[in-house]
């Protein structure tokens, strides 16, 4: 089944929900638990396909760095003049899916250890888009099933697609759920979606148990109190400083209320 499957990780968006954290870095380079959110994304999609070589990446904003920081055996999409959205991303990787089914995932969305893709796709059909989901009766997208970033689609869907920018809501995933023909799997693993500053510092305190999350390279002085924080490669903590719901990256301090 892997064979017959492609990954795609989305990872063109620019961000803004996440500023100014993102005005630093790309968004999928933001790091959770001292690993790049991208880097997350591809340990998840790699199960369930045939290694680096059936996985593409799409870029836009920040795709230099992104593209110096993937390893050489994933495909690069580079979108121009401008992002493509869910849908149109795909639409321009036609060529390379060539036909087969996409599992898709989004590169902010962060997952404890524990979630299987390749058993994801190994109870598909292959007829009905699967989408991955958490039940949450306040901001379900299907009822009280809430979209968490990760979808298979079937090879007939996927080449329908177009290079334009579009959504997969607005173009498949809307008329599909009212005809009743989504797949809508609920999963139990711990999920966050790097919306927001909130969001990603609450992704980074999940991974870590509640501690605060401090990059090796960064130098905390003697005395200094950190409760619930994450600081970034190369960041400094003063002597005797106090920092509370806290995020330290790139020289900007965002404190979340």
């Amino acid at each position: 089944m892997a064979d017959d499957v492609a990954g795609v990780v989305l990872a063109a968006g620019a961000g803004r929900r996440l500023a100014p954290l993102t005005r630093r870095r790309p968004k999928p380079l933001c790091p959770v638990g001292g690993r790049a959110l991208i880097d997350h994304a591809l340990d998840r999609v790699l199960p369930a396909v045939a290694g680096l070589g059936a996985v593409a990446v799409n870029l836009h904003h920040g795709a230099d760095r992104l593209d110096a920081h993937l390893p050489a055996s994933v495909h690069r999409s580079r979108e121009e003049p401008v992002a493509l959205g869910t849908a149109g991303a795909l639409g321009a990787l036609a060529g390379w899916i060539d036909g087969r089914s996409v599992l898709v995932t989004n590169a902010d969305a962060w997952f404890a250890p524990g979630l299987d893709l390749a058993a994801f796709v190994a109870g598909w059909d292959g007829e009905r888009t699967r989408l991955l989901c958490v039940e949450d009766p306040w901001r379900g997208d299907f009822g009280t099933a809430r979209y968490c970033g990760v979808a298979l689609l079937p090879a007939a869907v996927a080449a329908g697609l177009r290079a334009e920018p579009s959504g997969l809501y607005e173009v498949s995933w809307r008329d599909e759920a009212a005809a009743g023909r989504l797949d809508l799997v609920r999963h139990g693993v711990p999920f966050v979606d790097c919306g927001t500053p909130a969001d990603y510092l609450a992704a980074n305190l999940v991974a870590s148990g509640g501690r605060s999350v401090v990059d090796p390279t960064a130098r905390v002085g003697d005395g200094a109190v950190l409760e619930r924080v994450v600081l970034w490669e190369g960041m400094e903590v003063a002597a005797g400083e106090r920092l509370v719901d806290t995020i330290r990256g790139d020289d900007l301090t965002l404190l979340i209320r």
